[in-house]
Order: C-alpha cells, then structure tokens, then sequence
C-alpha cells in the first residue's frame, strides 16, 4: 500500500511543531485544520486535553455569506476570536498544522487577530 508522500510529509512537519508548541488553560493552542473545502479552528487546552472553543467554515452564518476560500477563513478566524473574547482568553499560541503559512491558514490566523486574539 502506498501512501501519499504530501501526506506523510505534513504529518512530520506537524509532529514536529507539536513537539515544540503546547497550550494551556490561559494560552490555548489555535489549531488549524484545512481540507480541500472547508477550513477548521480551534482553541485547546493541551494540559486537559479540552477544546475550548471551535469554529469552521461549515457554520451558517459563514457558510451564507458569498466569498472564496480564503475570505471565509477570515471569517472562522473572526469568529473564533470573538467566542475567545468572551470566555476571557486573549492570548494563544498559533499551530499551523504542518500547512505552510500562507493563503487560508495566514487569513484564519489574521482573522483571529482581529477578532481580538494576540500571538
């Protein structure tokens, strides 16, 4: 069985990061999920192991608004942000995913930025 070579290469890359990154209760990890449609985030607590708070494209209010993929990856990130914000955190520690940082993953995270989070 072969296995695809981008696949293997992200899963590394993403090991990798995770060994140098970890959130907590106050600083949260801001993982980054992306498929072929649909971009996921979310805030996670690493030492409990608990997400916090979540948002993807899938959502209504996303999902109703005419855009391309990256204007909608704003739009998770904005959100994401907001639901932050009122749980109290304001701080978090970004985790690309082992995606390179550019397109959709950049607009989540300068989204998330907007909507209130600083990392």
């Amino acid at each position: 069985m072969s296995l695809d070579h981008k696949v293997v290469r992200r899963q590394k890359l993403r090991w990798r990061i995770r060994t140098k990154i970890n959130g907590t209760a106050q600083k949260p990890r801001l993982s980054v999920f992306r498929s072929n449609n649909d971009i996921y985030a979310q805030l996670i607590d690493d030492t409990t192991g608990v997400t916090l708070v979540a948002a993807n494209s899938r959502q209504k209010d996303i999902t109703a608004t005419a855009g391309n993929k990256v204007e909608k990856s704003v739009l998770v990130g904005k959100s994401l942000g907001e639901k932050a914000k009122a749980l109290g955190l304001t701080t978090c520690v970004f985790d690309r995913g082992g995606y390179l940082y550019h397109g959709r993953v950049k607009a989540v995270a300068d989204g998330a930025r907007e909507g209130g989070l600083i990392f």
